[in-house]
């Protein structure tokens, strides 16, 4: 099962929608395809779409798929990190009003250099993107958390 993901932007984003659509429909795609689409409206007979779906669910479809596509917000990205997820991220760009400037872009390119996603900047590729998944193995996510601990830990001894 493929997940994928639009966040809960104010904005619609429909061209990632429409590219994963034309996969389905060309046979690229044959997995079951789950989506919360937000704010997105977007009718499909080859997708299951939800608005929103609520948190624990959301939880358990991103255990059980095994592929997230996703805009490039961190909380998803991260989420599908921490559970060694295969995702594919694409970035909302402003000239499309899809978010109010191009920060995802940057994200996503960030996290694609690392090696813990790959990146689709041109959704005319996604299928070439989606043949490269079948493959790709992520970089495991090390949490950095107790690093940062300390540090403040440090810096709360030296300056109290």
């Amino acid at each position: 099962m493929i997940l994928v993901t639009l966040g809960t932007q104010d904005k619609a984003f429909p061209r990632l929608l429409e590219a994963i659509e034309k996969q389905l429909e060309n046979g690229t795609i044959t997995d079951e395809v789950i989506v919360q689409a937000g704010c997105t409206a977007f009718t499909s007979k080859k997708m299951k779409l939800f608005d929103l779906i609520p948190m624990e669910q959301f939880d358990q479809l991103l255990s059980q798929c095994d592929m997230l596509i996703t805009h490039g917000g961190v909380g998803t990205i991260m989420a599908g990190l921490r559970l060694g997820k295969t995702i594919i991220a694409a970035p909302r760009l402003a000239q499309y009003h899809e978010h109010h400037n191009d920060h995802q872009t940057e994200i996503v390119s960030s996290f694609e250099k690392q090696g813990y996603l790959l990146a689709l900047h041109d959704f005319d590729r996604l299928d070439e993107v989606l043949k490269q998944a079948e493959t790709f193995v992520c970089k495991p996510l090390v949490s950095n958390t107790s690093n940062m601990i300390a540090l403040l830990e440090d810096w709360i001894e030296k300056h109290a």
